[in-house]
């Protein structure tokens, strides 16, 4: 159970997307006085040395965040500089050695009024979490809860300023995930009918990978909520045989984000990012993406 640590996998192109969406929509609820409140309910150790074992055996930040990093930034879409930049912001130098995750980015955008639930039930990454969040000396702004995310989010949910963004990203090692995450956004849902809810999920040849977003899909459009489905991929998902005939299974080839509630402003800014996601960081001729809205 486990087994999944995110630190093998920190700045790769899932990453990218992720983050790039979770950035521009904290930035537009962010806009309002109004305090909110962010859940993010599979939230790991929050940071990540890319220079660290676990990355540096997985290499994946290279085909991510490090080439963004290497190129000319200039050229880069609103959302994607604005990614970016905040790597850049845990960094000192020129070298990418420290990588956010969502904990972090979040913190980093909240203001004073704000607050972050943090769940996390890996023992390891939990420990982790709760000493890098000590760091930041955010007091009561920031709570570490060691404890199942999808079912830790019920009691902040209606929250008491009326607004919220969830953000779930599971692992998806377990099948039974993709149920859950559709049994607990049915639930906030109910419990908070405007919140924002952010999904992401891994695009592997499985059923329930497929299913997600449709089911995800017919579950707003039931609600009457808009929402948003973003996809990235960068290389194709079939098995080749490696040079010694052994199969060789392509790691993480796309993953999707799905919004429902999303702010207005979000269609826009990653019709321009996506593209770029996909020139920069494709890896063969499967390297594409796609973006579809309704509500």
């Amino acid at each position: 159970m486990f087994s999944y640590r995110h630190a093998f996998h920190a700045g790769n192109h899932a990453d990218v997307l992720k983050h790039t969406v979770l950035i521009a929509t904290l930035q537009y609820l962010t806009e309002k006085d109004a305090a909110l409140t962010v859940l993010d309910t599979h939230a790991g150790a929050g940071l990540y040395r890319l220079d660290g074992d676990y990355a540096s055996t997985s290499g994946e930040a290279a085909e991510g965040i490090l080439k963004l990093m290497a190129g000319d930034q200039s050229t880069l879409s609103p959302a994607l500089a604005d990614y970016v930049a905040m790597v850049q912001a845990f960094n000192q130098g020129a070298k990418t050695r420290v990588y956010p995750g969502s904990p972090f980015i979040s913190q980093r955008l909240l203001r004073d009024q704000d607050k972050l639930k943090l769940f996390e039930l890996h023992p390891t990454d939990m420990r982790a979490l709760a000493g890098n969040v000590a760091q930041l000396e955010a007091g009561r702004q920031v709570a570490v809860l060691h404890e199942d995310g999808f079912e830790g989010v019920k009691k902040f949910l209606p929250p008491p300023a009326r607004r919220a963004l969830l953000l779930c990203d599971p692992s998806y090692e377990i099948k039974s995930d993709y149920a859950k995450v559709l049994d607990m956004v049915t639930d906030s849902l109910k419990r908070f009918a405007t919140g924002t809810y952010a999904v992401w999920y891994p695009i592997i040849p499985r059923p329930e990978a497929h299913d997600l977003p449709r089911r995800l899909k017919t579950l707003a459009t039931k609600a009457g909520k808009n929402w948003l489905h973003a996809t990235l991929t960068v290389k194709s998902s079939k098995v080749t045989a490696s040079a010694t005939g052994e199969a060789k299974r392509p790691g993480l080839p796309a993953s999707g984000m799905f919004l429902i509630n999303p702010p207005y402003t979000l269609k826009a800014l990653l019709k321009e990012a996506l593209p770029q996601m996909v020139e920069l960081l494709g890896q063969d001729q499967h390297a594409t993406h796609t973006l579809e809205s309704g509500g």
